[in-house]
């Protein structure tokens, strides 16, 4: 990597918050894959100023929230990876609106809404990712998805430019947003949410917190549900009906009390990972004739 881009890179992040092969298993919530080359954690302003300079010295660039559904591959990420953090967690309140920056984590923003007596939030209390990811892939949970709570988006786009987009305007559907295709970048959402007490909201939230305890393995590493909802059926159940509750491959492993959700056992790799996607995969089609769909998003080089 041009050393002059390194440099002025430094100047941009004013020496802190820049990491050089940053081990990308820090970063995820599977707890794997190989180093990033520039891992950064810009506020706003040097957002843009990076995203300039990527382009000056044709460095590619990647962009990460929490790493909660995502798998990094074993070689790594080539170029720069920026991750939307807390310098990019700002949470503003006005009235039934929130905003927040791409980085805001969902929990956060929840207990901020239940705080303020504002609902509409609750199932997202226990996604563990950021606004910005939930975003792009239109997060749901229980019943309940981003798109009903999304007034607008404030993104960038290829050229830097910050456009508004409404609700409408993103083409919001099941785990799917425009923003990829068109490569915006989010920086900023305005939720609208609903007046609602607050007991009633943190009683929901805990109820909810609760039945993801019971029914998911939140004790192991891993990226939420593995495989998107195929029309008509649920992939865990797909899965578990294959025979393939507890299927392993390496340290990566099918879990025992969730079968939609693919797990680290403490050791995997993200080509154990993808081995076992594959072969559940290949499975469920083979006995019921239905195409499981990766809902995890693959970066860097496997």
């Amino acid at each position: 990597m041009n050393d002059q881009f390194l440099t002025e890179l430094q100047n941009v992040m004013g020496g802190s918050g820049i990491f050089m092969e940053e081990p990308m298993k820090k970063h995820t919530t599977f707890r794997v894959g190989g180093p990033a080359d520039v891992l950064v954690q810009p506020d706003e302003t040097a957002l843009a100023a990076i995203l300039a300079l990527c382009r000056q010295y044709h460095v590619s660039y990647s962009f990460i929230g929490n790493g909660s559904n995502l798998l990094v591959g074993d070689k790594g990420i080539r170029g720069v990876v920026i991750e939307m953090t807390d310098p990019m967690g700002n949470i503003e309140v006005d009235g039934t609106k929130i905003t927040a920056q791409a980085g805001a984590m969902l929990s956060k923003i929840a207990n901020t809404a239940a705080s303020n007596g504002l609902g509409g939030m609750e199932f997202a209390a226990g996604i563990p990712g950021s606004v910005g990811g939930a975003v792009v892939m239109n997060a749901g949970a229980y019943g309940g998805e981003m798109k009903d709570i999304i007034e607008k988006v404030y993104v960038l786009d290829e050229n830097g430019a910050q456009l508004e987009l409404d609700r409408d305007a993103l083409d919001l559907g099941y785990r799917h947003s425009c923003i990829p295709e068109k490569k915006y970048i989010v920086t900023k959402v305005v939720l609208e949410l609903v007046p609602r007490n607050e007991a009633e909201i943190r009683s929901e939230m805990k109820e909810l917190n609760e039945k993801r305890a019971e029914k998911q393995p939140l004790q192991y590493p891993s990226a939420g549900s593995t495989f998107k909802r195929p029309e008509g059926y649920f992939a865990g159940k797909l899965i578990m009906d294959a025979g393939l509750r507890g299927y392993q491959v390496g340290g990566a492993q099918v879990s025992e009390k969730h079968c939609g959700f693919v797990i680290n056992k403490g050791d995997a790799t993200a080509a154990d990972i993808c081995q076992l996607m594959r072969d559940v995969s290949d499975k469920v089609q083979a006995q019921f004739g239905v195409v499981l769909e990766p809902e995890v998003k693959m970066i860097g080089e496997f």
